[in-house]
């Protein structure tokens, strides 16, 4: 064992740090039902702060959807919203990293369903009898202030990114 040292108030080095204490934080939000099945986000400070979407259901089985590198986030209004939603166990969510919007069919691959642009998604409200999902998208494409409003996007996949 070392020597103890003296050292000025403040500037002695301590073994724990603030990464050593948030390492084993994992948080959870954004509950919501599926029929029988239960979704929810993940953040997961060991994965680079990635937020994952999780699946469970009523045996108790737990199972990440959403695999690297997507992280799901979005940052309308730069603090984010509601990033993902999800119906009869098709998954839309929004990527941090590029702030798409992507579907994901059961335990399928993400497949993004908006062009890559300056748009940003959230707070999705499924219109199963249109196949639409309606939300707010942020337009990041003109000079100042992005330009708010609620459009609709083709579930099965859409070019203009949302109406």
């Amino acid at each position: 064992m070392s020597e103890p040292r003296m050292a000025p108030y403040g500037s002695w080095r301590s073994p724990i740090t603030s990464d050593l204490i948030v390492a084993e934080t994992i948080g959870l939000s954004a509950l919501t039902f599926d029929d029988d099945i239960y979704y929810w986000l993940e953040l997961r400070p060991k994965e680079g702060g990635r937020v994952v979407l999780v699946q469970g259901n009523t045996d108790g089985k737990m199972t990440s959807l959403t695999p690297e590198p997507f992280n799901v986030r979005t940052r309308v209004h730069e603090y984010g919203g509601g990033a993902y939603a999800v119906t009869k166990g098709t998954v839309y969510f929004s990527n941090f990293l590029d702030q798409r919007l992507y579907r994901q069919d059961h335990s399928g691959s993400p497949r993004p369903i908006t062009p890559q642009n300056a748009f940003r998604y959230a707070d999705y409200v499924i219109d199963h009898s249109r196949n639409l999902l309606f939300c707010v998208r942020e337009d990041h494409s003109g000079p100042g202030e992005a330009v708010n409003a609620i459009v609709k996007v083709k579930c099965a996949g859409d070019a203009t990114g949302g109406e």
